[in-house]
């Protein structure tokens, strides 16, 4: 398990280390998504096509941490790089403590779905949809994961 974690997260640092752009011009995206809970958000296009995003967050219940790659999609020409769509894949780790379920912690895969506009400034705007299925400590889907991101781009 320490091997596999060692090699995961250096493969993430060697392709975060690459020179890529997104469609929007810019390399990273840095800023809060809030819906259900709040993020802190951090974003790097490891290829113009495609990026990753890394969550931290938290809700009246308890706290996320969330990894994600997401595939960045153009409309049509006359908006390329201003509005853009994605989907994406990832993992979520979290734990909570409240009245109904106790506490505990929750390991699971998400999925996402979403759309952004670049503004000539460096401001970004987002509305995503991340549903998630959670194996530990039993199967459960969570589809509260409705959201709005703001972001500084660099």
């Amino acid at each position: 398990m320490k091997r596999f974690l060692l090699v995961a997260v250096l493969s993430i640092l060697s392709l975060s280390a690459a020179n890529a752009q997104g469609g929007n011009g810019y390399r990273n995206a840095i800023g809060i998504r809030g819906g259900y809970g709040a993020e802190v958000s951090y974003q790097r296009y490891i290829i113009p096509e495609g990026r990753i995003e890394a969550t931290m967050g938290a809700n009246r219940y308890g706290f996320s941490v969330e990894g994600m790659y997401q595939w960045m999609f153009d409309f049509p020409a006359s908006t390329a790089g201003i509005w853009q769509w994605y989907a994406g894949a990832g993992l979520g780790m979290g734990g909570w403590t409240n009245d109904d379920f106790k506490h505990g912690f929750a390991v699971g895969v998400l999925a996402q779905i979403g759309i952004e506009y670049s503004f000539n400034i460096p401001l970004m705007l987002s509305l995503d949809y991340r549903p998630g299925i959670y194996f530990v400590p039993n199967t459960s889907f969570d589809y509260t994961g409705l959201a709005l991101g703001v972001r500084y781009c660099f």
